[in-house]
């Protein structure tokens, strides 16, 4: 919709008492508040997700922890001419945490339907 368009038209939908609590559930478990967005939504898409994003969350904060290692890892290597392995491990660790989250979200992602 652009913002020129007003939504001045009307639909008038007629439910059952135990349809409009079924619509207020669905809502609900989506963290849906306005039943007009939420019936305009699915008749035109037919499909509302309300997707938990805490584990991208992780994932980032995982992504920017190991990023400032290893920024921290080089300029220590520019200076000492050396790279330290146990550096070098901690990152691998690091890395393999953020592997094993990244597998198992895509994991949950791909059962999305």
């Amino acid at each position: 919709m652009t913002e020129k368009e007003k939504r001045d038209e009307i639909i008038i939908l007629r439910v059952s008492p135990a349809d409009k609590e079924r619509i207020r559930l669905k809502m609900e478990e989506l963290g849906i508040q306005n039943m007009s967005a939420y019936i305009r939504k699915m008749a035109l898409d037919g499909y509302c997700v309300n997707l938990d994003l805490t584990d991208v969350k992780e994932l980032v904060h995982l992504l920017r922890q190991c990023s400032n290692n290893l920024n921290q890892y080089t300029k220590k290597a520019h200076q000492t001419g050396s790279i330290y392995e146990e550096d070098i491990r901690d990152l691998q660790e690091r890395f393999e945490t953020f592997w094993q989250i990244g597998k198992n979200l895509l994991a949950r992602l791909s059962t999305i339907q």
